[in-house]
């Protein structure tokens, strides 16, 4: 499920599939973007590439479109890719950084940038 919210610059992301199970926040504020996998009990954060993720109302069109035609080709599609590197628990001033929202959902799980 996505819900935007639009007054927040916030996009919510809850995939719900068993071992692949993740949820990922988009804070257009911060520029940040943070999935949260459950199966390895950890979030990766990475920066917002303005020229790669699409912007908040894009997002929202490409959902409805895809809601309303299930099947829809679209160039703009986002795949991402991790490579696990080390990790860290947050603190105060990435958080500062992250903004709540992301802080929220990875606070006391290792971070990866």
């Amino acid at each position: 499920t996505m819900t935007i919210h639009s007054e927040e610059q916030i996009v919510d992301v809850h995939v719900r599939s068993g071992v692949y199970s993740s949820d990922t926040i988009f804070d257009y504020t911060h520029g940040y973007i943070a999935t949260r996998l459950f199966s390895r009990n950890a979030c990766f954060i990475m920066k917002i590439k303005k020229e790669i993720i699409p912007d908040l109302q894009e997002i929202g069109r490409l959902a409805f479109e895809r809601e309303t035609m299930r099947n829809v080709y679209s160039p703009n599609n986002v795949w991402a890719q991790f490579q696990a590197g080390s990790s860290r628990l947050g603190h105060l001033k990435d958080w500062i950084l992250y903004g709540k929202h992301i802080e929220n959902l990875c606070t006391g799980l290792p971070l990866y940038e």
